[in-house]
């Protein structure tokens, strides 16, 4: 591939919000875990695990507990005396946190434990680093692969959305709902179907707003 290609790809990449009712197959699903599992980690510790929902009464389901912990959550800003923000909270933050609900997929992404020969035989010997190090160590390396996954999807014509929604409000409800072991992270969710709108493309920051050059 040419450096264009993978620059269109990239560029043309959007986040969806929208789906049409189609299924996404099985073998999809695996190519994109194939190309996510290939993304760069600290020392090869390839801290990532996915589960990829693919029944829409259980994402409905994840929706519905989301929305739960939502009310509950306005509900208690709401008696302190915050009405405001309650109702942004519902009506604003929301929809948007939920805009998985007629996705076909659901793919919760995770970050395992990050050990390393490192961490091992150097960092925990000399009592280098602490839980919180570890712990976004994983995330890091997660996030590469959720990268890899979204640019497959594209590729393949299928559309995502990356959010956090579910994990900030639920992630003891989703946790327990797909039994997630303890000691894995909740990263992120990724909706995943074909998109029945393709949004346009949103302003970037300048180039020479992000980056410093040092000689």
């Amino acid at each position: 591939m040419q450096f264009d290609q993978l620059r269109e790809l990239i560029l043309a990449r959007r986040s969806v919000r929208n789906f049409t009712d189609q299924d996404v197959s099985l073998e999809d699903v695996k190519d994109m875990i194939d190309c996510a599992r290939y993304a760069p980690s600290d020392t090869n510790s390839q801290t990532w695990e996915f589960i990829a929902v693919m029944n829409r009464s259980k994402i409905k389901e994840i929706e519905q507990m989301t929305w739960e912990r939502l009310h509950h959550m306005a509900k208690v800003a709401e008696d302190n005396g915050l009405a405001r923000e309650a109702k942004l909270l519902v009506k604003s933050f929301g929809p948007y946190a939920t805009a998985f609900a007629d996705a076909p997929v659901l793919i919760v992404c995770l970050a395992t434990p990050y050990t390393s020969k490192f961490r091992e035989r150097i960092f925990d010997p000399i009592g280098f680093g602490s839980e919180t190090i570890w712990h976004e160590e994983g995330i890091k390396s997660s996030s590469l692969a959720i990268q890899n996954l979204m640019l497959a999807a594209h590729a393949k014509g299928l559309a995502t959305c990356p959010m956090t929604g579910p994990v900030l409000l639920a992630e003891k409800q989703l946790r327990d709902y797909l039994d997630i072991p303890r000691d894995r992270q909740l990263n992120m969710v990724i909706a995943l179907g074909h998109p029945k709108i393709q949004p346009k493309a949103i302003s970037r920051k300048d180039i020479d707003e992000i980056l410093r050059i040092v000689e």
